[in-house]
Formats: structure tokens, sequence, C-alpha cells
């Protein structure tokens, strides 16, 4: 009825008629092979008989017809291969046209993708995007050192004084129980470690006594200096 109105069937129609074809074709060789067989046994039976019976015509005849027999068996089995290399070939054709089909879509769906994506409006919204962050990022670092001057008293500094002297003191009063004595030198003398209070007066910059200076590795005079920027923040 396709073809009756001047309408081309559709490839996929024509490719599952002619597979349902084929397999028709093949389970009809199937019955005709399976009925040659049932008559190959039954002409070896009655051969065997009229062989005992001693009638030498009817199995020279009947040899002849058994003969014929399995050449027509032999014929069914090579028709019904190449009806499956057709099917195989028409399915291999099915494959390539649904791959066809799937590259197409997949095409018209890129082309429409493509089209509806303004790359120089996003690589301009993108801009936008980093001028914006980078004024609102001024803005709350502004609005933050507005906000501790605003709230900073009078007697902040002198409080602020305070904690670090008595900070200093408690330090010191550390290094006095924890430094050890400082190591031989070469003429055999021993140097002793400065007094709590000196180390104190030197870490916190207010004169340089008599006496080495510290080492910048010592870890007690690296948290000394955290603490001193810490507290003056």
């Amino acid at each position: 009825m396709g073809n009756l109105f001047g309408k081309e069937k559709p490839l996929k129609e024509v490719l599952r008629e002619n597979k349902r074809m084929i397999n028709r074709a093949v389970r009809e060789l199937d019955r005709e092979k399976v009925a040659l067989e049932r008559e190959e046994k039954r002409l070896q039976i009655e051969i065997k008989k009229a062989a005992k019976e001693n009638q030498m015509g009817a199995v020279k005849i009947m040899a002849k017809d058994l003969v014929r027999t399995r050449g027509h068996i032999t014929k069914m089995i090579e028709m019904r291969s190449h009806l499956q290399g057709c099917a195989l070939k028409l399915q291999t054709v099915k494959s390539h046209e649904a791959m066809a089909s799937a590259m197409k879509s997949t095409t018209t769906a890129m082309m429409k993708m493509n089209k509806a994506v303004d790359a120089p409006a996003i690589n301009k919204m993108m801009r936008d995007f980093e001028k914006e962050n980078m004024r609102s990022e001024m803005m709350q670092e502004i609005m933050g050192d507005m906000m501790d001057d605003a709230l900073e008293a009078d007697g902040d500094a002198e409080e602020e004084d305070k904690i670090v002297n008595q900070v200093l003191d408690e330090i010191g009063i550390s290094f006095a129980e924890e430094v050890p004595d400082a190591p031989m030198l070469g003429t055999g003398t021993q140097i002793q470690a400065p007094s709590g209070a000196q180390k104190v007066a030197e870490a916190a910059g207010g004169g340089g006594g008599p006496g080495p200076a510290p080492s910048s590795n010592d870890p007690a005079l690296n948290e000394l200096e955290e603490r001193l920027n810490n507290l003056k923040r």
C-alpha cells in the first residue's frame, strides 16, 4: 500500500521486509531439508530390505534416488548459507543507515547549539563579571578599614601597650628558665646566656646592651616576634 499513491517506502521499512522474506525462505529450506533427510533414511531402510530379498534391480534404482536426495540436501544447505549471508549484509546496511541517521541528528543538534551560543556575548559577560567582582572586593576592603577606624577607641593604644609589656614580662621569665648555656668557643671559654630581661629588651627593640645578638633561628624568639606583630595589628 505504500507505493499505491506514489509514496516511497522508507529505508527501514524496506530492510525490515527484506529481512522478513529471507527469514521465511530460510525456514522453508529447513523444512525441505528435514523432509529430504527423512526420505534419505527411508530409502536406506528400503535398500537394505531389498538387498536382503535379493532384489538387485530395485536396490540400484533406490540407490540412484538416495544419491539424488543427498545431492538435494547439500544444495539446501548451500542455499541456506547464501540466504544467511544476504541477511547479514542487510543487517550491516541497517547498521550503517542507523549510524548515518544518528550522525545527521547529532550534526543538526550541534548546528542549532552553535547558532544559539553567542561567543562574543559570553566573553563580554565574563569580562563584566571579573570587573564587578574586583569592585566588590575593593568595596569590602574599604568598608572593613572604615569600620575598624570607626570602632577604634582613644584608649586602645594604651591598652595594647600594656598588654604587650605584660606579654614581654611573661616571655622574659620563660627565657630565664629555658635558655641553656652557650656552647664552648674555640678558645675554651664559655659564654653565659644573657638574662631574661636583657633578651626581652633586645626582642622589643628597646636597646642593644653588650652581649651576642640572638639567633634568628631560635623558636622562642620567633614566637615572640609573631605575638608582637599580632598585637600591633
